[in-house]
């Protein structure tokens, strides 16, 4: 039995000077600090092309299932290779407070330096982008003709667009191909310089045995290219709007559940097909990541159907999911693969049979542990019921930090949590050290913990609250917060609990004592 851990941080919620994080210096520094740390996994968040326009920059509604953000792309990686100058972009607004995200500057301003990088750069010359352009032509070409159309068109939806582009009709995008040919190549080279430093940083991740755990959002945005390019595998009418669209019943994130909006698949088509986008799919991510956290898994067993146009999730009704039939396939075509599955929320019977046959680990969250009305233990969250195959966390991107839970909890609650972890007597204030341990010594294999959690942040911090649009997706780090005295108390705590990943410390001691020699030579 291996154990291990690893920390949950966005890549947008690395500090960085230019409003965002990105696959520069500070996410090099954070991979380091992991390893320092005896850490095994980095997860992150879906890396999709969200909102350009400042509006609605949820990871889970990405342009593309394929396409990275190009907020990603790292300008001083661009100033290095001369495309950039520093005072070019040290000029720039990117957004005035250093702890947030502002989406609206970074469309506004970032963009437009991504553009100037692109015309100094002689990109059509360029060997490896030529390269990158013809072995991903099957999502590419779709999608970069999709974003300069929806740019021609003032960011209008593509339900807005005139009917022969809507429509994907064959003339049109001829047509559009040549009047946008440049603003397409520009989209291209974003997903080229994207692709490079992203796989750059994998690498070194990689490297320092350091694995990448990536999520994987069950559903298409429905203002995405996947709809517009291939309207067959989804819900649709003849004009291409949904029928149905995605949600979920009320449940422990939101008493009146929620309307997504995505529209849903048609999986008759998919099994037709053998599940080739889905293989397809499946096969991608494991290019861009070491392991893949399956978002909503009981959408595969049963899925949530509300009639399009309908604002309340009460109108829904369930429907049947793909299940064993579509992870066989994937077995089939791409062998075992390292898969988590998401399976928060309602949950039924046969999505603890789906979870059991399909063999993924399943997720476990600290903060759905107590439930005063379950005193009695028979909670499948508390930790004394997990078995080996498991992800426990002390939170997700969805909940409140621990500190912040445990803090709003009535009195009954806390006295619960106490109880159960044997503590009456440390201050509030420090319970989250507590719960961290308690994930921590489990049983589950894997444990991960999010960044604000090992700071004993409040909710403040969080970084998304279901069922609102407003101030999610936007927490950062700033510089300073990872000191080295937060990696000794994680590493620490990893080695207590046989969590440590050994391989990385024992390649920071012999980095350590070969830089020791090497200074002592230097002095000889």
């Amino acid at each position: 039995m291996k154990r291990f851990s690893g920390v949950l941080l966005s890549v947008t919620s690395l500090p960085s000077k230019y409003g965002i994080g990105c696959f520069d210096k500070a996410a090099y520094d954070f991979v380091d600090w992991l390893e320092r740390a005896g850490q095994k996994y980095w997860q992150i968040l879906p890396l999709g092309s969200t909102s350009h326009y400042g509006a609605f920059d949820s990871p889970y509604q990405a342009y593309s299932a394929f396409a990275g953000s190009p907020y990603f792309i790292s300008l001083d990686a661009l100033i290095k290779e001369g495309v950039l100058t520093r005072e070019e972009c040290d000029a720039v607004n990117f957004g005035t407070d250093p702890q947030k995200v502002d989406y609206k500057a970074l469309y506004e301003n970032r963009l437009p330096l991504l553009h100037k990088a692109y015309e100094r750069s002689n990109i059509s010359a360029n060997g490896a982008f030529n390269a990158f352009c013809a072995e991903n032509f099957w999502w590419l070409d779709d999608y970069a003709l999709f974003m300069a159309v929806r740019e021609f068109f003032g960011g209008a939806g593509w339900t807005q667009w005139p009917e022969d582009i809507r429509m994907h009709y064959g003339p049109a995008l001829d047509y559009y191909r040549e009047k946008l040919y440049f603003e397409v190549e520009f989209q291209k080279y974003l997903q080229f310089k994207f692709y490079e430093q992203w796989s750059a940083l994998k690498k070194y991740a990689n490297d320092k045995n350091i694995l990448i755990v990536g999520d994987m959002p069950i559903y298409v945005s429905p203002d995405g290219s996947d709809v517009w390019a291939q309207p067959e595998m989804f819900q649709l009418d003849e004009q291409n709007r949904p029928t149905q669209i995605a949600g979920c019943p009320p449940d422990s994130f939101s008493a009146d559940g929620q309307v997504w909006g995505n529209p849903l698949y048609r999986w008759d088509y998919h099994k037709a097909t053998g599940y080739h986008w889905w293989v397809t799919r499946m096969w991608y991510s494991y290019k861009l990541y070491d392991m893949v956290r399956l978002d909503h898994f009981r959408g595969f067993d049963e899925y949530f159907a509300i009639p399009a146009g309908s604002t309340s999730a009460k109108d829904g009704h369930w429907e049947k999911g793909p299940g064993m039939d579509l992870f066989n396939t994937l077995k089939w075509k791409l062998g075992d693969r390292a898969v988590i599955a998401e399976d928060l929320g309602l949950m039924t019977d046969g999505v603890r049979q789906l979870v059991r046959d399909s063999g993924y680990p399943n997720m476990k969250v600290i903060q759905f542990a107590f439930d005063t009305a379950d005193i009695g233990g028979a909670n499948e969250y508390l930790p004394h019921n997990y078995d080996h195959n498991c992800v426990v966390y002390t939170g997700t991107h969805d909940n409140e930090t621990i500190g912040g839970w445990f803090n709003g909890l009535d009195k009954e609650t806390k006295a619960h949590v106490r109880n159960y972890v044997s503590d009456q007597e440390i201050a509030n204030k420090w319970m989250y050290q507590k719960l961290i341990d308690l994930a921590m010594r489990c049983c589950a294999d894997t444990c991960i913990i999010p960044v604000q959690d090992w700071l004993g942040l409040d909710n403040s911090t969080r970084m998304n609250t279901p069922g609102t649009v407003d101030s999610n997706w936007s927490w950062r780090l700033t510089d300073g917060q990872l000191t080295e005295e937060l990696c000794e108390n994680v590493r620490n705590i990893s080695k207590r609990f046989g969590r440590a990943n050994w391989d990385a410390l024992k390649a920071v001691e012999k980095a350590t004592d070969a830089k020791c020699d090497n200074c002592q030579n230097k002095r000889k």
